[in-house]
């Protein structure tokens, strides 16, 4: 893995050339930078789109799941912009380094709660609260707790009510901090809080707060499900055709988030630091030649670029021939160092086509000696062209099957009005002529190019590949065919003559890594330990674990039963279990969710973690009823004539003789169906479930750490799906009798 990571720079560097195109705009400072097809974020479900649209018609929309996740998308280059209220954007910005909020608004914007059309009741019980709150002065005290000019916002008051009158459910996205947002063991607070809880308290009810995916509160309030909903919700004319809203709770504007600029951002006090990609021949370099310097991993060329622009490094490795458009869209960025050392290039071989190889060594002299080779590097570094030159064909001779990454970008390979180009690709057109063979180019992730070749699927691989001797243990290179020089490259408006010359190598070696460590427990104190977020984590947990084994339960109940019916000799039976295993099985379990919750039960109050349980055991159970079928029917008829014979009737012969043996073979392909059950419960969150997944949602929101909770996440998920696996093999073991006396032996020897 480490080994193949080495040579990831080039496809790393197709994620920048992709995102490039965001990163290399100039630093936007007013709304009429972004015109002319710029994009935003927005955040999924909301009126932003629209207001956005109204304001800059050409303007290119992507959709996240909430605003924390548009102003990380900005952040990291995906998008131009965000637009949100301001407010919200306020309080992110304060948060998260490296962005800045517009002065000019994109429009005026009003928030209000929303209720169904025919509840009249409530919809007055709001504006009366509103009116009484801007009264007698607690708007005013609301707005000063939570929109404070520093420091965070809150904290909630206590705002009791008798609850004589039932229960009142308040849909929310708590995910948008100062308006809804999860804060340690308060829960849910924030300003729409604040004021739901003063309209419980004048109803004389209990607040119920169901916090669920922005997208998905206004299902629930049509459904049902909740009796109002509120979450920075912008009051529109197309949402009035659906809901009643109050009168506007709030009045500010649509703002724009953009990146600051590079001299604005905030630059911490450190040593002094070099940018590497993580696993690259750059990173083992660096920490030889760079003993007494702090070094940072990265694990993309986007990330590491990023870091460099805000301060977070004070310089960087690159490859130098891909320098050329990262220094013509960045003006601050230079070279400090040209060539600090050169990487090999050449291509992949199958170890058993050594003659194919002795042929591509031949073809490279014969280029070098024509002058072919010459053209061919001015062409495409030199000149950084883009189009492709007229190379004769020959296909008398089959085919030369190239596996490469299409999109990798210039100068070795990119793509051109449709057609492939670049310097990696006039090499095997020209290679392919040489042989009288059709070039056919096979396009796949870097990762796999190797693999590719090792396995035949491939004649050979080419994609800015480096020789190492780790490498040419798998497959066999080719003599190089171009040699990459790697520079170190910096801001130069940071930088003096002085500090540009620290960055020369040492040739003293690096004897530790510092920092790394820091870096996990500092992520580790604040996302899980601060505010006691690891209880939230906890709770995830146990709800993702109740739903997985109860689902898995009810589905294989259920498919017992659907598997007998499968089988059964009536038609109506069998139809009926074809069709229910069809329909299940062919429908996303995310779609089924949403339509028993919002469908089904649209009038029945129920607990959504039932319906995540019903949901998943009916899809689960579609498909564990044809495990069950298969496994049956793999027993042979003999089995079922012997039982027979010896005097069982069918039924004992099917319980005691088949299911026995058919149980043996369906558990290992039911333990891989239950584990991928267990983690398609992520999307529980569009029902308002709290588990693992919206968890980290949640952490995220309050954090802004955009991996962390999302690694916790990956880790549960892995230790939950291991300790789930081994507690099958246990039973696989037990109705096992080959296994189980093997087993016994082990242990009698012990």
């Amino acid at each position: 893995m480490k080994n193949t990571c080495k040579a990831a720079l080039p496809i790393l560097l197709l994620v920048f050339a992709a995102t490039g195109c965001h990163r290399a705009e100039p630093v936007i400072t007013s709304l009429s930078m972004l015109e002319k097809g710029k994009t935003f974020a927005v955040p999924a479900g909301t009126a932003a789109d629209q207001m956005v649209l109204d304001r800059i018609p050409d303007a290119r929309i992507i959709y996240f799941n909430n605003v924390l996740h548009c102003a990380l998308a900005v952040k990291e280059g995906k998008a131009h912009a965000t637009a949100y209220d301001l407010p919200v954007l306020s309080n992110l910005q304060a948060k998260i380094e490296g962005l800045t909020v517009l002065d000019e608004f994109i429009m005026d914007d009003q928030y209000g709660f929303a209720v169904r059309k025919e509840d009249n009741r409530l919809k007055e019980a709001m504006d009366r609260v509103l009116s009484k709150i801007q009264e007698d002065g607690t708007y005013a005290r609301m707005l000063d707790r939570w929109f404070p000019k520093q420091g965070d916002p809150g904290p909630m008051p206590q705002i009791p009510s008798s609850g004589e009158n039932g229960i009142l459910n308040f849909g929310t996205a708590a995910v948008t901090e100062p308006m809804t947002y999860v804060y340690a063991n308060e829960g849910v607070i924030g300003f729409d809080i604040e004021y739901a809880a003063y309209i419980a308290q004048d109803l004389g009810m209990q607040l119920n707060i169901v916090d669920m995916e922005f997208g998905a509160m206004l299902p629930a309030l049509i459904s049902g499900k909740v009796d109002m909903i509120g979450a920075g919700l912008s009051i529109t004319e197309e949402r009035a055709k659906s809901v009643l809203f109050s009168e506007p709770y709030y009045k500010g504007g649509l703002a724009v988030m953009v990146r600051e600029k590079p001299q604005q951002a905030k630059q911490a006090k450190r040593a002094k630091t070099l940018g590497v990609l993580l696993g690259s021949t750059h990173e083992q370099y660096a920490l030889t030649h760079y003993p007494n310097d702090r070094i940072l991993q990265f694990q993309n060329v986007p990330d590491l670029l990023v870091s460099l622009r805000q301060g977070k490094s004070d310089a960087a490795m690159y490859v130098r021939e891909m320098l050329a458009p990262v220094l013509k869209d960045n003006p601050d960025l230079g070279i400090l160092a040209d060539t600090i050392f050169y990487e090999p290039i050449g291509a992949v071989f199958n170890k058993e086509n050594d003659s194919l190889r002795l042929q591509f060594n031949a073809f490279i002299q014969q280029i070098r000696g024509n002058g072919i080779y010459d053209q061919m590097v001015e062409r495409w570094v030199t000149k950084q062209g883009e189009q492709m030159p007229e190379i004769e064909k020959h296909v008398e001779n089959g085919e030369l099957r190239v596996a490469m990454v299409t999109s990798m970008g210039l100068p070795f390979i990119g793509v051109s009005q449709g057609s492939l180009v670049g310097y990696d690709v006039e090499i095997m057109m020209r290679f392919a002529s040489y042989l009288g063979k059709k070039f056919v180019p096979i396009d796949m992730p870097f990762n796999s190019l190797l693999l590719a070749v090792a396995m035949g699927k491939a004649d050979m691989a080419v994609s800015c590949i480096t020789i190492t001797e780790e490498r040419a243990k798998t497959v066999a290179f080719s003599d190089k065919y171009y040699e990459c020089s790697v520079s170190i490259i910096a801001d130069m408006s940071r930088m003096t003559r002085d500090s540009a010359e620290e960055f020369m190598p040492s040739e003293t070696t690096r004897s530790e890594k510092k920092g790394f460590f820091k870096k996990i427990s500092e992520s580790f104190h604040n996302n899980l330990v601060q505010e006691d977020r690891y209880k939230l984590v906890l709770d995830g947990l146990a709800v993702t674990v109740i739903i997985s084994i109860l689902a898995a339960i009810l589905g294989t109940l259920l498919a017992g039963v659907v598997c007998s019916m499968r089988m059964s000799a009536s038609r109506f039976a069998a139809t009926f279990a074809k069709g229910y295993i069809s329909f299940f099985r062919g429908t996303p379990v995310l779609v089924l969710l949403m339509i028993i919750f919002y469908v089904v039960f649209a009038s029945v109050q129920i607990n959504p973690v039932l319906v995540a349980v019903i949901a998943f055991g009916l899809n689960f159970a579609a498909y564990v009823a044809e495990i069950f079928r298969t496994s049956i029917n793999s027993i042979g008829k003999g089995q079922k004539e012997a039982g027979i014979a010896a005097g069982f009737t069918r039924t004992q012969t099917m319980t005691h003789i088949i299911l026995p043996q058919a149980l043996r073979h369906a558990l290992p392909v039911y333990k891989g169906e239950f584990i991928s059950m267990v983690k398609a419960t992520s999307v529980v969150g569009y029902i308002a479930v709290q588990d693992v997944t919206r968890v980290s949602d949640i952490i995220r929101s309050r954090t802004f750490d955009a991996f962390f909770p999302l690694l916790v996440a990956t880790v549960i998920y892995l230790a939950l799906s291991w300790l789930l696996t081994w507690l099958l093999d246990k039973v696989e073991i037990s109705v096992d009798p080959k296994r189980k006396r093997v087993r016994k032996m082990k242990e009698e020897t012990v």
